[in-house]
């Protein structure tokens, strides 16, 4: 039988600065206690930088436009997916050091153990980024994805 993966969290934010805050602590409470150590800051930083990035870059009206954001465990890693309806495609830059902005993306790139841009389904981008966490750290989590087999409801 399937294994039965563990259900990401999961938010919708508008498409205002205040946004950024509420997904932060949003994605820290979302945290098992064990972890937040661990995780808290690099997440928090991870947060706020995408969510800054998709609403700056990816939403059009802030009344209008959603971020979504999806945190979940798997393989070792906590993945982190923050999605907006714009089309662009988000790439790392290297700005003037006199420059005040454009730095988001090189702060996720240095964090993260991988991360990549995805285009959505319907429409809208995706960037996804993983926290690695140490092999004693994902026997902290309080469930394991390898112990739910899967049950089957026919009788």
């Amino acid at each position: 039988m399937p294994e039965i993966p563990i259900v990401p969290v999961h938010w919708h934010f508008p498409a205002h600065p205040t946004s950024v805050r509420r997904a932060r602590h949003a994605v820290a409470e979302s945290l098992p206690d064990v972890l937040r150590p661990h995780l808290d800051d690099d997440l928090g930083l991870l947060t706020s930088e995408l969510v800054t990035n998709a609403i700056r870059h990816g939403a059009c009206r802030e009344d209008e436009d959603l971020i979504e954001l999806v945190l979940w465990p798997a393989d070792g890693h906590y993945w982190l997916a923050v999605s907006d309806p714009g089309t662009g495609k988000p790439q790392v830059t290297r700005p003037h050091t006199d420059s005040e902005s454009g730095r988001g993306l090189l702060l996720v790139d240095n964090l993260a153990a991988a991360w990549t841009v995805r285009p959505r389904p319907t429409h809208g981008t995706s960037v996804i980024a993983g926290l690695s966490l140490h092999p004693t750290l994902s026997d902290l989590l309080p469930i394991r994805v390898s112990t739910l087999p899967a049950r089957s409801n026919r009788r």
